[in-house]
């Protein structure tokens, strides 16, 4: 087998070099395995370096639409301030109409005020992006305002509709009777001075008595002084009493509307002739019914 040597200087002679051929090929492969790897990473460096430069260009390409579409939304929702400007008036009016308070410029201000949720988010922006951001928020903060006063007015209307189907509005039988006769007076019957907490309603025996309001009769029968007496409670504070009747023609816990026949009219309890007394009651005081009749206006007609 042929055999290798290498001068030692250090020994001034040659020396033999041992398993050549193993040391040779172990060198050779570590050589290939270190230049391939260099080789290999320097690919893969330029590589990544050119693919990145790709992916920046693909990301500004993107950015550029993404703000091309936030500034295109933000002029919609300029234009959508524009009709909140409208429907603020109106929702104004209606508030006046459905007596609600009217809302003035600083409560509208303080209402759609305050830091926004995405307000962090704006700062990592800058120029026309981030005020066409901000102007998005501030139109839907309004918007969610504007929101708020409608429902509040939709729940007032209801009210008033309840309202408005409740409160004692009609005279409750045909007949004369004097607007003078609520008040102090002095009794027909007992013949002293006394507190006339109605009105009384001439009209013949049987005549059908009608109730005012849309309520609850909560009393049906005879009542001392009142003879034959039907009682209402049409909510929001208001009663109203129909005594003297000669026949009763609902129960109690019945739900009556206004104008719905409760009874005929009679002569019955304390009294000199055929009449109807009537009276209305607020909170439990006294009223002068005559104010409470609207029969002329077509928003309290009877069925």
């Amino acid at each position: 087998m042929k055999k290798f040597y290498y001068f030692s200087e250090k020994s001034l002679n040659f020396l033999e070099i041992k398993h050549f051929k193993k040391k040779l090929v172990t060198y050779f492969t570590v050589s290939v395995i270190f230049f391939s790897a260099l080789i290999f990473g320097t690919f893969y460096l330029v590589s990544g370096l050119l693919n990145n430069e790709n992916d920046i260009s693909i990301l500004k390409d993107e950015n550029k639409k993404l703000k091309g579409n936030i500034l295109k939304l933000s002029k919609k929702y300029s234009d959508l301030e524009k009709e909140l400007s409208s429907i603020t008036e109106i929702s104004d009016e209606l508030r006046l109409a459905t007596n609600l308070t009217p809302i003035n410029p600083e409560e509208r201000t303080f209402g759609i005020g305050g830091s926004s949720s995405l307000e962090n988010f704006y700062d990592d922006f800058s120029g026309e992006v981030s005020d066409a951001l901000t102007n998005i928020d501030k139109v839907s903060q309004r918007f969610e305002f504007e929101k708020a006063q409608y429902n509040e007015i939709v729940s007032k209307l209801n009210q008033n509709r309840a309202f408005y189907e409740s409160i004692p509005a009609i005279l409750p039988t045909n007949g004369k009777y004097s607007s003078d006769s609520y008040g102090m007076r002095v009794h027909p019957v007992l013949g002293v001075n006394k507190m006339h907490n109605g009105i009384d309603i001439i009209t013949d025996v049987g005549t059908n008595v009608k109730s005012s309001g849309k309520g609850k009769v909560i009393f049906s029968g005879s009542k001392p002084g009142y003879g034959l007496a039907v009682e209402i409670d049409h909510g929001f504070g208001y009663r109203t009493i129909y005594a003297h009747l000669s026949k009763i023609m609902v129960h109690e816990g019945q739900s009556v509307k206004r104008g719905e026949i409760i009874a005929k009219s009679g002569n019955t309890g304390l009294s000199t002739g055929p009449h109807l007394h009537y009276e209305v009651l607020h909170n439990g005081e006294n009223l002068n019914p005559v104010e409470f009749f609207f029969d002329e206006y077509n928003y309290f007609e009877s069925n």
